[in-house]
């Protein structure tokens, strides 16, 4: 930690065994846990509660004040959990006075350039991928991956163990376990090999299959598929998952499935 070439305000907490490389820049009211690398070119700003076992690559900026032009100068945090990777010159900023800060999970990897804005929640387990830009308030359940270049509006909510497709403008809710791609974007099946890789037998697969024939597949309206959903199928931790999330959505949920491109 004892790194001369590196600024440290005397406001700082940093814990043991933190390595901060030459460069770098720690501001007034940052806490970074213990066994963290700090790459060299990193600015980590007020308000940034970093866990432990993190890495930050060179260039990435952490907790800037929000691009809101409502923005006022307020108290907010950026807190980001353990174990979490943060690549070159991505870029996350803290909250506003509407929620307080922006949250990241544990184990979650932030690719190179991606931008996080203010008031995001990112759950744990989540993939980032290169060059994504998430807007303000967007919500991703855990496990889910966004692949690069994507864009997601702002309030945007994402489900657990969802995957979008690279290059996707993300301007609907995507519900949880699914394959989400084309323009604009839609359903194209369950997220069938993530799902395998997290656990989820064949069986489980299947009803979540059977879930989104209904509402995707089946020519069904939202209201319609979630009235089938709970007269037709037994209740259970997935199909409760997905019937909460269509029902909460505030945007509605992305298109369901098409053969056009």
């Amino acid at each position: 930690m004892n790194q001369p070439l590196a600024y440290i305000h005397p406001g700082a907490k940093i814990a043991t065994n933190v390595v901060i490389e030459p460069f770098s820049t720690i501001h007034n009211d940052v806490k970074i846990g213990s066994g963290t690398w700090i790459g060299s070119n990193v600015t980590i700003m007020e308000g940034a509660r970093i866990g432990k076992n993190c890495r930050i690559f060179p260039g990435a900026v952490i907790s800037a004040i929000p691009q809101d032009l409502k923005f006022e100068g307020e108290e907010s945090l950026t807190v980001i959990g353990d174990n979490v990777t943060i690549r070159e010159c991505a870029t996350i900023n803290r909250g506003t006075k509407a929620y307080g800060k922006t949250e990241i999970g544990d184990n979650c990897l932030i690719m190179a350039t991606a931008h996080v804005a203010h008031d995001c929640v990112i759950s744990d387990n989540v993939i980032i991928v290169n060059g994504v830009t998430l807007a303000g308030h967007v919500q991703i359940g855990e496990y889910a991956i966004i692949g690069g270049l994507a864009g997601v509006h702002q309030f945007i909510h994402i489900g657990k163990h969802a995957m979008i497709s690279g290059g996707s403008l993300v301007r609907k809710d995507v519900p949880p376990f699914v394959k989400a791609a084309k323009e604009p974007l839609s359903y194209v099946g369950i997220n069938s090999i993530g799902l395998r890789r997290r656990g989820f037998s064949s069986d489980k697969i299947n009803e979540i299959q059977n879930i989104y024939r209904i509402l995707f597949q089946q020519n069904n309206n939202t209201t319609q598929a979630s009235r089938i959903l709970e007269a037709e199928l037994d209740a259970s931790p997935e199909r409760d998952e997905v019937l909460t999330f269509i029902n909460n959505s505030q945007r509605g949920i992305m298109k369901g499935y098409t053969s056009n491109y």
